[in-house]
């Protein structure tokens, strides 16, 4: 999926460039994205289709475009230094008149009209570093319907602006972020105290720039959280919605009942991944993961598969399910006891998958399980001298009231003295 530099007309004349990208669709909720100091760079570009694929029509308008136009720069020294520059010359009140254009573009445009919550006609702001600033500003200024801010820089400066942001707003702040020390996080958090609708997160040990994979300070685990909450404002907030159960059923259908590989990749994005957390396989990509579903899991399950749901959470990203997995070791399961020869014994155990979701397609799979249960259950680990169960741990997943604490020794030494006597 790929965008394209359309013209955006400015308030005061001419025209000024952004990257525009399109959800698969073609329609959505419209979505300005702010540039870091860098320009709308290669990983710019790269959330804006990112963000496409969330059911979005995106625009990054080229804000250095008063300086220079198309600016793109990476994350050299030298680069650095030019954007750093460009910084210094950039006139805040006339990108305000810029935003202010890119939102007005974005609502006259005919794949936005009428897509937000209610048939509304909505554009939200998203922004980071220099882009987190004017984000924040947009909220102030520029009507948008909700506003994200990652690491916004001198946010602190601006909090006379905090009364006018009255649409939802989240901001992100890294804990270890070296242009936004915690002291000013600090005072963000304090005038935001009473605005139960801007929401101010911190995420520990993150640098500055924890969100952009093209750079060092590339932080999965903060930008995954990160990402997740400005998900769910964007989508309570205009939409769009989608039906993650139905969807998430539809690809266990496939993958279970009809055992079908083709159909079961065309529920998942472009490139997908898949983790098996306690044997680590799976799929990275569509191809590798097309080969794992073909020679080793969708065709190589035994035939008395079944899952059967316990509880499922649904998010606005992700859905995770709580189940019991069982089946007959009847054949070698690559995927789940890869090189164990079938012992025909019945495994029945407690496996959570937590699927994450961009836009109508699964991203990716984690799926986790208690690895020594399956393999007590099989015969081939002994479970007396080691603090393991078998069958038992789905028993009681099922049945609270079956025994705790069986495995521990010292369980007796902890009880009251009257219980003992």
């Amino acid at each position: 999926m790929a965008g394209d530099f359309i013209d955006i007309p400015a308030a005061d004349g001419g025209a000024f460039q952004g990257y525009l990208a399109l959800p698969e669709g073609g329609k959505g909720p419209g979505l300005m994205i702010l540039q870091e100091i860098f320009g709308v760079n290669e990983a710019i570009r790269a959330t804006c289709d990112y963000f496409a694929e969330e059911g979005y029509v995106v625009l990054a308008p080229d804000m250095f475009h008063r300086l220079e136009r198309r600016v793109d720069l990476g994350y050299s020294d030298d680069e650095r230094a030019r954007a750093f520059d460009f910084l210094g010359r950039f006139d805040f009140a006339k990108a305000v008149e810029d935003m202010t254009a890119t939102v007005a573009h974005l609502k006259g445009m005919d794949a936005v009209k009428g897509q937000g919550k209610g048939g509304a006609t909505q554009v939200a702001a998203l922004g980071y570093c220099l882009g987190g600033a004017l984000a924040y500003q947009a909220a102030a200024h520029c009507g948008v319907a909700a506003a994200a801010s990652y690491y916004g820089v001198q946010i602190e400066k601006q909090l006379h602006l905090k009364d006018r942001i009255e649409c939802p707003t989240v901001l992100h702040f890294g804990g270890a972020d070296e242009h936004v020390p915690m002291e000013a996080v600090e005072q963000v958090r304090e005038a935001f105290a009473d605005k139960d609708h801007v929401l101010v997160n911190v995420y520990e040990g993150a640098p500055h720039g924890f969100a952009n994979r093209f750079r060092d300070s590339y932080d999965k685990a903060a930008a995954g959280m990160a990402h997740s909450r400005t998900i769910a404002l964007l989508r309570g907030t205009m939409g769009p919605g989608y039906d993650l159960e139905h969807l998430w059923d539809m690809h266990c259908y496939y993958e279970f009942a009809t055992r079908d590989v083709d159909a079961t990749m065309a529920t998942m994005v472009a490139q997908p991944y898949v983790n098996h957390i306690p044997t680590m396989t799976g799929g990275v990509g569509y191809t590798e993961l097309h080969r794992f579903y073909k020679n080793h899991f969708v065709n190589a399950n035994p035939d008395d598969t079944a899952l059967i749901p316990v509880s499922r959470t649904v998010g606005a990203d992700r859905v995770v399910d709580e189940m019991i997995f069982e089946f007959t070791h009847d054949r070698e399961i690559d995927w789940m006891l890869p090189g164990v020869a079938p012992t025909g014994k019945r495994v029945r155990i407690p496996l959570v998958a937590i699927i994450n979701f961009r836009g109508p397609k699964l991203y990716h799979e984690h799926i986790y399980w208690d690895q020594a249960s399956v393999l007590v259950q099989i015969g081939v680990l002994d479970a007396k001298d080691l603090p393991t169960a078998g069958m038992a741990t789905a028993e009681k997943m099922l049945d609270e009231t079956q025994p705790s604490n069986t495995l521990m020794e010292r369980w007796a030494e902890s009880a009251p003295a009257e219980a003992a006597e």
